[in-house]
């Protein structure tokens, strides 16, 4: 299995892009979110991916550097289908909220000849708290995170051999993920600057966490590879190293801070 950050951070980043990713596993795509735009499609290209192959979507929730690259994804799937060019479905799942919200923004921005592939061979799933599906040869369950802003849903993925990958959407852990997080072999959360930076970025009025946090708490759920995304981007060229050096007080197992388009293999 394989996971490549199309993006790495928060929703205003203009050095990087929005915090979305792609996991592989034999040849099949699972992508996590879209980005705020068009550029998701510069990303996934320069990624290795083709477009095309993203035909299991999951969409956390509604705010805009997560969602609107989805819509982009929506108009090249319709539009492809209408043309012939595309063969085979394409599934989007997610919550009511985006579910809905999708379904909407397709019949305003798309004409009838590309919506009409709509729940026909685009298919717009919603998932349930809780809810475990297949997907990729994965069970991949679901589950609200009890978000304070808008309705955002994480996901836990069986790897096989008895390990998991949880992703905790963009906001910092709520006990009520604690089954899906605890033990994980690999858990993505987000980080939004360091804790000595909080002064500047002011993480918790956006409700995020810094490094410190997320550190501190893979430790107390027993994690073993802690994945950081959803960063500022002042100094993207140190991140990295300063993200490590606060992280490795506070958290032993292995740390990573990811680039736009690094790859990393399970």
């Amino acid at each position: 299995m394989k996971l490549t950050l199309l993006g790495t951070g928060n929703a205003l980043v203009t050095e990087c892009y929005n915090t979305c990713f792609v996991i592989e596993d034999n040849e099949q795509y699972f992508m996590v979110d879209g980005g705020g735009g068009s550029g998701l499609l510069h990303q996934l290209k320069h990624a290795g991916f083709n477009w095309r192959d993203m035909r299991h979507i999951f969409v956390t929730h509604k705010h805009v550097d997560h969602l609107m690259g989805i819509i982009w994804m929506v108009r090249l799937f319709c539009q492809f289908m209408k043309q012939g060019e595309y063969k085979g479905d394409a599934y989007i799942y997610s919550h009511k909220e985006v579910i809905d919200l999708i379904r909407d923004m397709a019949a305003k921005l798309l004409g009838q000849k590309e919506t009409r592939f709509i729940d026909d061979r685009l298919h717009l799933v919603e998932v349930q708290d809780g809810e475990t599906r297949e997907i990729i040869g994965h069970d991949i369950t679901f589950f609200d995170i009890h978000s304070t802003k808008a309705a955002q849903y994480g996901f836990c993925m069986d790897m096989g051999n008895g390990k998991k990958l949880t992703c905790c959407g963009d906001e910092p852990y709520d006990d009520c993920e604690e089954k899906y997080a605890k033990n994980s072999d690999w858990l993505l959360h987000e980080a939004f600057c360091l804790d000595s930076q909080k002064d500047i970025f002011h993480p918790y009025e956006k409700h995020h966490s810094t490094v410190k946090d997320a550190c501190q708490l893979a430790s107390l759920l027993n994690v073993k590879n802690l994945l950081l995304y959803h960063t500022e981007d002042r100094n993207l060229l140190e991140r990295k190293l300063l993200y490590q050096e606060e992280g490795s007080q506070y958290y032993k197992g292995n740390l990573f801070i990811p680039d736009d388009l690094e790859s990393l293999e399970f």
